[in-house]
């Protein structure tokens, strides 16, 4: 849609208050996302007694990059999942793919806390970590597109800060998962840790993940979906993921533009416990406090972001955002390397420079897509853009210390991806204002508006 084809909607119409039966769905469908992601990044806060465990080798650093190397499996699986449950999820509806997809990830998580170690079972516990990591990616793959999509046609008007509630849940989640990784750390000696205390966070995120399946079961389906089946059933596509190919490519390259400098930050960040004490001799439960402090600022930062996002422009603070990370990667892992800085003001900065492109970004992608391929888009946006640059940043931090021999390596993985979301926000006004339209349009036939933030 041409931003010139649009009529603005100004803030004084444009972001009412979210009401107390959106808010329920909002929660319930941001909850089970954050503990889904709690289920899938709690393996890279254990990623050296893992490695040690199932990918024993004579060097530490190659048993911790066999390590995150099956954390990188877990990405690639996931645009495979986006494209499955997206297709279930645009035809059948967005209810039944939450649903599968928290159960199956729940009971993944609990057989990796139960799974036999190598000096167990042989090299058949590799294949099975392998195994399970891959359906924890391809489950995830569906979960958050799926939320995201849930929330924004729940609370149209509100979507950016709806869907950022996602994604300040998802951080709560992953800082769960880190202070879970903090408290193993404080109460039990490294041998109890490397031993069996890695396996406690595995099977308390899957005990949540049951409990969270069974709070989705009331969950109804979202009012614009009923609608377009209603009135559009005829119309329906039949293949979502290839309409969305033919129809909307350019769509689909900005919305993975504008989640890849969040991706990459969220994949070193998540290697940091590993990362820091390994390569920069920090004690691992510094590494692990600056970790928690870092993804308490991005939430807070990410939801301010998000809630601004339905009052200016989306895409002047993703670009802010973007230029931040640019100009400030090289610094921070120089200052952290030098040791000339705490890390947890060190980390609070980054994580107030990361909150300006985390907190837009998902409004930003559901925006881009119709109702009826919204799910499939914003599925492969999310699941390409995390699989390629958060996938594996932790490997590719880890390769660039390897061969230059220098801990700042890593900055300049994080300020290439920040530079492709910065030209991706250079092209956001040309695509803009699908969720109203739908919403409008359906309702009233009315003409095409533009989202309000656009």
């Amino acid at each position: 849609m041409d931003r010139a084809t649009t009529t603005a909607v100004g803030p004084a119409t444009g972001a009412p208050g979210i009401q107390r039966s959106q808010w329920r769905v909002i929660i319930l469908s941001s909850l089970g996302g954050a503990l889904e992601f709690y289920d899938f990044v709690i393996y890279s806060m254990f990623a050296q007694y893992i490695g040690a465990a199932f990918f024993p080798a004579s060097d530490p650093l190659n048993s911790l990059m066999y390590s995150f190397s099956v954390f990188a499996v877990g990405y690639l699986a996931r645009p495979l999942g986006g494209v499955v449950f997206s297709h279930f999820g645009d035809k059948y509806g967005r209810r039944r793919v939450f649903i599968i997809a928290i159960l199956t990830m729940s009971l993944a998580t609990i057989c990796m806390g139960l799974l036999p170690t190598q000096a167990a079972i042989g090299t058949s516990a590799a294949a099975l970590m392998v195994f399970l990591r891959l359906l924890q990616g391809f489950c995830l793959g569906g979960e958050l597109p799926g939320a995201i999509t849930y929330v924004v046609e729940t609370a149209p008007r509100t979507a950016g800060f709806a869907a950022g509630f996602i994604f300040f849940c998802v951080n709560s989640g992953v800082a769960l998962a880190s202070a879970l990784s903090l408290v193993v750390h404080e109460l039990l000696a490294e041998p109890q840790i490397a031993q069996w205390g890695w396996r406690i966070g595995f099977l308390f995120g899957g005990f949540l993940g049951l409990i969270s399946f069974w709070l989705r079961l009331s969950l109804e389906e979202t009012q614009e979906f009923k609608q377009l089946r209603h009135t559009a059933a005829a119309q329906a596509p039949k293949l979502p993921f290839v309409e969305l190919f033919r129809s909307h490519p350019a769509p689909v390259l900005i919305g993975v533009s504008s989640m890849i400098a969040t991706a990459g930050f969220n994949g070193l960040l998540f290697a940091m416990p590993a990362f820091l004490p390994r390569v920069m001799g920090y004690p691992a439960v510094e590494a692990i406090e600056a970790q928690n402090v870092c993804l308490v600022v991005l939430s807070v930062g990410l939801l301010s972001a998000a809630w601004l996002g339905d009052r200016i422009p989306r895409r002047w603070i993703l670009g802010a955002g973007a230029v931040a990370l640019l100009a400030l990667s090289v610094p921070f892992f120089t200052t952290a390397a030098n040791h000339t800085m705490g890390l947890i003001p060190l980390f609070a900065l980054a994580g107030l420079a990361a909150s300006l492109v985390n907190g837009p970004m998902s409004g930003v992608a559901a925006d881009l897509f119709p109702t009826r391929i919204r799910f499939s888009g914003v599925a492969v946006s999310f699941n390409l853009a995390f699989s390629i640059f958060s996938g594996i940043a932790p490997l590719a931090a880890t390769l660039l210390v390897a061969k230059t021999g220098s801990p700042v390596g890593p900055a300049y993985f994080m300020c290439f991806c920040a530079a492709l979301t910065l030209i991706g926000s250079f092209f956001l006004h040309r695509y803009d204002g699908r969720i109203l339209q739908d919403r409008s349009g359906a309702a009233a036939g009315a003409p095409a508006t533009s989202f309000p933030a656009q």
